[in-house]
């Protein structure tokens, strides 16, 4: 489908619309948004006879009537649909209204187009305010079709398309959903840091964080430029230093006058001073600094070793520990060198923790929450929705339809994997071996939500050898207290469990996955002063967007991705 084409036009359930017949400008611009002229449910024929000033970007333009006038479809970014603007030859050179991706800006007045037309109203421009000329020839974003994988190339243009402003629509209501949920269910939105000397998942694929590298490019360029002292000039400095301590004891026995003697002290801590310089910088050395052959981490920013975050969760525990309900949403980092169509190595985790709650708890939040975000797109969004369904994935309105009204299937880890080896004896051919005490690959999870059960499953009790040191221990010794959320489309959208809140416990846990203790004394801490039962889970927030969207690659649900090789803008 051209990216240019024109969306669906929107739903009845966009009719939280001013329904009178006047229009509001936007509260901080001198235009009215598109989106509440076109967005209304009568396609905004009852504002026929209003004056507006409109902006925005041309979608596609054309001349007509042998040149005396154009029509421009004018889309502001306020919704999916365009408005139409006819301008007369008489306000402006056509010719450079026309072109894809012009910006203008137009007074005018609705009227009410003639029958037959698609649009319910269009705008007939009195006069042409501003023109951002579009030379057609060198933009790289026309009015043609084109891939996603072209429009990773053009980052800065890409929002200009139908596809990627709806996703960025979409994306803003999801965000605004997530807060809304945890708002309404008294949860406290806590900043966890980005920078962390944690490791959450104890994957050891973390981004380093260090001004090592760069202080000892800044050394060697000053040692280049001012090279550090020989040890000839260090010993002309410890002879100054001699003679002037040598001239001290002289006046002093001579009884000199104060003065005298004052100088000449001046005169010899100022030869110490500088033979300490001396000294100090006959100790640098280029290359970044060293001890006992290792890198001297204690030498860097934070004197340790520091890193972007793969997860606010351990942080964030702190404070369900003393204020019980929170949440964080924020940017995670991994650095995996994966190419596959669903890993970044930049992406945003939705984190809510729950003190005195258990793993049923866990499961019962992390279905509301997907409901409640379900819903959120098809009570708020649905005009996107419609544009998704007919350009890329024709079920994925009826899929969150689906999510969004029928219970959520559960069962243990074990059950699952018998689930799958059934499937197997059953000629099913998975790439991956099916076995208990194997973490389910994605190929697992979507048999079991698309094809056995056919909506969303809950997986719990997971063998303890292939989850976190943090999940709590079940009672046999084998399993622990973890639950995945798995859709369709997707597979595994959330990951979750309930935390180990037994102190020995969690110690022992740390040491069996051979993580050091030092670095989680503090984790520790909360479970040795006034410890509680406590859950809490993960959701990907790219791939809800995935899952909504039915958008095949990750790289194209958020603004700015971050994989191996690009990090643009």
């Amino acid at each position: 489908m051209a990216e240019t084409d024109q969306a669906p036009p929107p739903s009845d359930q966009l009719a939280a619309m001013n329904l009178t017949d006047t229009v509001e400008k936007h509260a901080f611009s001198d235009r009215v948004l598109i989106r509440s002229v076109v967005g209304r449910p009568d396609g905004g024929a009852g504002l026929a006879g209003q004056r507006v000033r409109a902006g925005g970007w041309v979608k596609t333009g054309r001349e007509q009537g042998k040149g005396t006038f154009a029509f421009l479809e004018l889309n502001d970014g306020s919704c999916p649909a365009n408005l139409q603007v006819i301008v007369d030859a008489g306000l402006a050179v056509l010719s450079k209204l026309v072109a894809t991706g012009t910006c203008v800006v137009v007074d005018g007045i609705l009227k009410v187009p003639p029958e037959g037309t698609r649009q319910k109203i269009e705008l007939r421009v009195e006069k042409v305010v501003s023109v951002g000329e579009v030379d057609p020839a060198k933009y790289p974003i026309p009015k043609t079709k084109l891939t996603l994988e072209f429009l990773r190339d053009h980052l800065h243009l890409r929002a200009r398309t139908n596809t990627i402003a709806a996703i960025a629509r979409i994306r803003n209501a999801l965000a605004f959903a997530t807060h809304s949920f945890f708002q309404e269910h008294n949860f406290l939105y806590v900043h966890t840091p980005i920078l962390t000397t944690s490791d959450c998942e104890g994957a050891g694929e973390m981004f380093q964080v260090t001004t090592l590298i760069s202080e000892s490019e800044k050394l060697e360029k000053e040692l280049i430029k001012s090279p550090p002292p020989s040890e000839v000039d260090i010993e002309a400095a410890r002879q100054v230093v001699s003679e002037r301590g040598e001239a001290v004891k002289q006046l002093k026995a001579a009884k000199a006058s104060k003065s005298e003697i004052t100088a000449s002290v001046a005169e010899l801590n100022k030869a110490k001073e500088n033979l300490s310089k001396l000294e100090e910088r006959s100790k640098l050395k280029p290359g970044i600094p060293k001890k006992d052959g290792k890198i001297d981490y204690t030498q860097d920013f934070f004197a340790r070793q520091a890193f972007l975050t793969v997860s606010g969760q351990l942080q964030v525990e702190t404070y369900a520990c003393a204020v019980s309900n929170v949440y964080t949403f924020g940017p995670t980092f991994r650095a995996e060198h994966s190419h596959t169509s669903r890993h970044l190595a930049e992406f945003w985790m939705v984190e809510p923790e729950i003190a005195f709650a258990d793993l049923q708890d866990d499961m019962n939040c992390a279905e509301a929450y997907v409901k409640y975000m379900c819903n959120w797109l098809l009570d708020k969004c649905l005009d996107d929705m419609q544009f998704m369904a007919k350009s890329y994935d024709k079920g994925c309105i009826d899929r969150l339809r689906m999510v969004a009204s029928i219970p959520f299937v559960r069962i243990s880890y074990t059950e699952a994997v018998e689930l799958l080896e059934e499937a197997v004896k059953g000629g099913k051919k998975f790439e991956n071996e099916v076995k208990w005490g194997i973490d389910l690959a994605s190929e697992h999870e979507r048999y079991l939500t698309e094809v056995k059960f056919q909506k969303p499953v809950i997986v719990y009790n997971y063998p303890k050898g292939i989850k976190a040191f943090y999940m709590r221990l079940n009672d046999d010794l084998k399993t622990v207290a973890a639950m995945d959320v798995l859709v369709p489309k997707v597979g595994e959208l959330i990951g979750g469990s309930q935390r180990e809140e037994r102190y020995e416990v969690i110690r022992e846990r740390i040491l069996e996955v051979g993580l050091p203790l030092e670095p989680y004394e503090w984790y520790l801490d909360l479970r040795r002063y006034g410890t509680v039962k406590h859950c809490g889970f993960g959701l990907g927030f790219e791939r809800m967007i995935l899952f909504a969207t039915g958008i095949e690659n990750i790289r194209d649900v958020i603004p700015f991705p971050r994989y191996p090789g690009r990090a643009d803008l």
